[in-house]
């Protein structure tokens, strides 16, 4: 499913009218009608005898609220109009659908002023049901004076609220809002889903999303060249391409592990049952000798091998043509869980990267290897996938994770194609973003886990789909979905607080026959 900026959908949304002839009033009295079925859907089948007030600005999107009001009025619910506009400052469609809803009868109330607002507090006491259409995509900003306190007149009534496209305050590129912004309930949105409704804080803000079909031409949409994509269990499945019943072990690939010190044996454990798990057929840990038996003695399944290590328990780089020895009978290398920063281990993944033909995932410590100078990644001979959390991606591009936070989707875009590499920037709606521009934004997970060994599992998962034969940038995209619905399903039954990494191994079998069923 893709998503839109405000700009591609105001393209697409002219294209309808001046390519395939569709007035602009007909795209908003269908945009009018999709909401109205979901308010009748939540009602139980219709609004009839149901106090519903409508907020509604002087654009397109109030333009929407008022045929709305139109329906819901003709219909017997107890509709009221706030307007925050003069009614003679709406122009063209929304002026049109405004003076018939007065003329059937419907009831427009002025918000313009600090006075006005009292009518409006007093009928929100009352309501059964708020419908916020005050702004639309075009909205950048903070939404200031009387709008502004409107919004937060809406939100502290606690009453439910269906949002028109997208919630008020909410900026439709970027998820985020620079003042007050509508707490919606749902929102319905129309003909594709915008970008600030699947990044945060927009998804939150958003309530539950419904998409909603008004007319526009598919191969519209489908010539548009749209390069964002929702991940959706649709999309994912197509890309699980049932088993053969005389495939073995070695038809789904092997997996190398590199990574683990001293005192971290756990994460090559994680990483390397987070590959077999994902349905890799042969998954092989190399782990400093020291180490060995521990992860060995972790998971039966995992093969291990000992590697040279430092004095204090890490990864030597003397390790490098053992490593490349093995890698010839490996289909994907997973480098870095647990490796720790020592500085020879971090010499090995420098001088290791060039060497690799194969595809590499790339986390943790081996990340921390290259934040000093990222030219080695130019130097790998086969694909590349990173996988790095807001601290790690800001010690890559030497700035904050702050900096990083506020635009995710842009820092993860322009990582990828500077990199020529698969960028997984993780956190909540981890973003999967390709060097040739495709990009996604995945919907599942949740905050439990934000835990220890998290991420671990989820560089085994992509590895492992990669050994089977999925492509970097659809591994990374799959693999993250898997993921965050294996942390889903452990949630339900866990809750957040107890979540550990473990768990989400244990879901990963239930979600993938879920998924493929």
């Amino acid at each position: 499913m893709y998503l839109v900026t405000a700009a591609e959908m105001g393209e697409i949304d002219r294209s309808a009218s001046r390519e395939y002839f569709i007035p602009s009033i007909v795209l908003m009295e269908n945009a009018g009608l999709r909401v109205v079925e979901s308010i009748r859907r939540y009602f139980g089948g219709t609004a009839r005898g149901k106090r519903v007030l409508i907020f509604a600005g002087k654009g397109n999107n109030g333009g929407d609220g008022v045929v709305v009001a139109r329906h819901l009025h003709n219909e017997g619910a107890e509709v009221k109009v706030f307007l925050l506009a003069r009614p003679e400052e709406l122009r063209g469609d929304p002026r049109t659908n405004l003076e018939i809803y007065q003329k059937m009868g419907g009831k427009v109330f002025p918000l313009l002023e600090q006075n006005h607002l009292q009518r409006a507090d007093i009928a929100l006491l009352y309501a059964d049901l708020v419908v916020d259409a005050i702004f639309g995509t075009g909205f950048k900003g903070a939404a200031l004076g009387v709008a502004g306190e409107v919004i937060q007149l809406i939100n502290r009534a606690a009453k439910p609220v269906v949002a028109v496209d997208l919630p008020s305050g909410l900026e439709a590129d970027t998820g985020r809002s620079h003042g007050p912004c509508i707490r919606a309930t749902w929102t319905v949105t129309f003909a594709l889903p915008k970008l600030g409704l699947a990044l945060e804080p927009g998804a939150t803000l958003a309530g539950r999303v419904e998409i909603a079909d008004i007319g526009i031409p598919r191969h519209l949409i489908e010539s548009r060249g749209l390069k964002v994509r929702l991940l959706t269990p649709d999309w994912c499945r197509e890309h699980l391409k049932p088993r053969d019943s005389t495939a073995h072990k070695g038809s789904f690939g092997h997996v190398l592990v590199v990574g683990g010190c001293r005192g971290m044996t756990g994460a090559p454990i994680l990483t390397a049952m987070g590959a077999l798990r994902a349905g890799a057929g042969l998954v092989t840990a190399a782990v400093p000798r020291s180490c060995q038996g521990t992860v060995a003695a972790g998971a039966a399944e995992i093969m291990t091998r000992g590697l040279p290590e430092t004095p204090e328990g890490a990864v030597s780089r003397e390790a490098l043509p053992l490593i490349l020895e093995m890698l010839e009978r490996c289909r994907v290398l997973a480098i870095g869980p647990g490796l720790s920063r020592d500085p020879s281990a971090s010499l090995l993944v420098r001088e290791l990267l060039p060497q690799v033909r194969c595809p590499v995932v790339v986390d943790a410590d081996a990340l921390n290897a290259l934040a000093d100078d990222a030219r080695w990644l130019w130097e790998a001979k086969g694909e590349v996938v990173l996988t790095p959390h807001p601290g790690e991606m800001a010690r890559l591009q030497g700035t904050t994770a702050a900096r990083v936070q506020e635009d995710r989707l842009a820092t993860a875009a322009r990582a990828a194609q500077e990199w020529r590499a698969v960028v997984v920037l993780k956190g909540a709606r981890t973003i999967i973003a390709c060097p040739a521009g495709d990009t996604y934004v995945n919907p599942t997970g949740n905050p439990g886990m934000a835990t220890a060994g998290s991420g671990d599992v989820l560089t085994g998962v992509i590895a492992g789909l990669i050994a089977q034969g999925l492509t970097s940038g659809t591994a990374a995209a799959v693999g993250v979905f898997l993921h965050g619905s294996a942390g889903d399903e452990a949630a339900r039954v866990k809750g957040h607080r107890g979540l550990v990494a473990g768990d989400l191994l244990d879901c990963l079998p239930s979600v993938l026959a879920k998924l493929e069923a």
